[in-house]
């Protein structure tokens, strides 16, 4: 956010599309303020556009030409009167000069200042901002290295394993764990040059590697009046390629010390460049439950539904009310968890084959329902999943009033969601939840490498398949007679399958 209190705010513009695109217009509307969405050609018939109060398409379909370029965003803003844009999360969310242009239109940005997403942009500037308040680092260097022989010495000091990290950017890239001090030259001239050619930057710093890493989170929220809350921890250590798949709120493992703990370092870190609005902190957990600062991300994170069910916040509707300048209504000690949340990410990925994107058309696309159970989607049956954006169909949410009853709600909603035409995220989402290491607790960001494998699921589709051949078998057998003897063999035979299934 820009530093004009803004009291009134009637207009905003999403500068995103999709679900996130839908899921900000739908509290904004409650909130009695009108809507404009951006879109480029590819999304002309997209859920959002059709949504919104007004719409201003911004260029072709790649996001280079349209969804990135900022001055057409603020342009479609002065076209349309709205006072203010939202980024969602992808895009120009964490884009400084984006943020500093939009101040400069004399228009507010829903999210941090340009120098608070300046400094936690870049992984060294924000260990630096965070070390102000002595947080907990994972040992390594605080300053970027380009020398190899200078770096090799600082490696063997940290001991191996160790991480070459890029200073710039995230998803996995420039990241290299290097086992032995024979390896390091090779593997930081491959992290140096994947930096450069992935974000222009070639920077990078080494840490010791946590061999059994979880993922844990802490959600921030910062008005303009110095207030600073956190709303406890969402755990994301189920992931593929370095992306999240699966989070939930709370962590299995933290006792309320460690979160309590963890909380007061994710505000002092926000408090270190005077955090504006929703932001995340995010740290590594060891085997010890030592946890290390990692990052922040200024802005809102696709996984921020299961904080809402578990707070009864909504978070969008709260950078809204930060934006125009009202103070926080609620103090740290008025927070409370309440039951358990979990989300599956549903990509239009084929877990079969390496989690590669599957682009199609919805043939069926039916979403589930019922108790705690939410979607936040921007597809319907029959659209297409565009080539040129993240292949992200929805949002599976789940709530209950305690882990178990989140996980069992989670299976049933799963089995519930049909999806055909293209492949899905799903079928792995079902047995992350139906696996003795997630079911416990006891799993960390290694759990796809350890545990998942292509057969693991072709098994399972397999049984269905034969089971699904069985019902239809049964059925036909139904119709053709009504006597008796046949439908308790067919009962009989159901029980069969049911325990199959189970």
């Amino acid at each position: 956010m820009n530093g004009n209190q803004v009291s009134d705010m009637n207009k905003i513009l999403i500068a995103n599309r999709g679900e996130i695109a839908l899921r900000i217009m739908r509290s904004a509307k409650e909130m009695g303020i009108k809507t404009v969405a951006v879109f480029s050609e590819a999304d002309r018939n997209a859920l959002h556009v059709r949504y919104a109060d007004e719409a201003v398409c911004i260029g072709p379909a790649p996001s280079n030409q349209s969804y990135l370029v900022g001055s057409k965003i603020i342009e479609a803003c002065k076209q349309t009167g709205a006072e203010a844009i939202h980024p969602g999360y992808g895009f120009l969310s964490e884009n400084p000069a984006f943020a500093a242009a939009v101040k400069d239109a004399g228009l507010v940005l829903i999210g941090p200042t340009p120098e608070a997403m300046e400094i936690m942009g870049n992984k060294l500037s924000a260990k630096a901002a965070a070390l102000k308040y002595n947080i907990p680092m994972v040992p390594g260097t605080e300053e970027a290295i380009t020398n190899v022989d200078e770096a090799k010495v600082r490696a063997v000091e940290v001991g191996f394993p160790i991480l070459i990290k890029a200073a710039a950017g995230g998803g996995g890239k420039g990241m290299r764990i290097v086992e032995k001090v024979e390896d390091f030259e090779e593997q930081m001239q491959l992290a140096v040059s994947e930096a450069t050619s992935a974000f222009g930057d070639g920077s990078v710093f080494i840490e010791r590697y946590v061999t059994s890493p979880r993922h844990i989170e802490i959600q921030v929220l910062g008005d303009t009046h110095g207030n600073i809350v956190h709303l406890f921890e969402r755990e994301c250590s189920v992931q593929r390629r370095h992306q999240k798949v699966v989070e939930e709120a709370p962590s299995s493992v933290l006792t309320p010390e460690i979160r309590e703990k963890m909380g007061k370092c994710a505000v002092d870190v926000a408090r270190s460049v005077n955090y504006v609005g929703a932001g995340t902190v995010e740290f590594i957990l060891d085997e010890n439950l030592d946890f290390f600062f990692l990052e922040m991300n200024t802005r809102l994170q696709v996984e921020h539904p299961v904080t809402e069910m578990i707070t009864g916040l909504d978070l969008v509707k709260e950078q809204i009310k930060i934006a125009r300048g009202e103070a926080l209504s609620y103090k740290q000690e008025d927070l409370k968890i309440s039951g358990h949340a979990m989300e599956l990410r549903v990509y239009a990925e084929d877990p079969l084959n390496n989690f590669l994107p599957d682009i199609g058309t919805l043939q069926t696309y039916q979403t589930p329902k019922g108790y705690g159970v939410r979607v936040d989607d921007g597809f319907e049956q029959g659209m297409e999943i565009p080539i040129y954006y993240d292949p992200m169909i929805a949002k599976l949410i789940t709530y209950g009033k305690d882990r178990t009853e989140a996980i069992e709600r989670m299976v049933r909603a799963i089995e519930e969601y049909d999806i055909t035409g293209i492949q899905t995220t799903l079928n792995f989402g079902k047995f992350v939840m139906q696996h003795p290491a997630f079911v416990s607790g006891d799993f960390d960001t290694h759990f796809v490498s350890k545990y998942f494998t292509p057969e693991s699921l072709k098994n399972e589709n397999e049984q269905e398949t034969m089971i699904a051949a069985i019902a239809a078998v049964l059925l036909m057998q139904d119709q053709k007679s009504k006597s008796q003897p046949i439908a308790s063999e067919a009962k009989q035979k159901g029980n069969w399958v049911q325990n199959r299934k189970g």
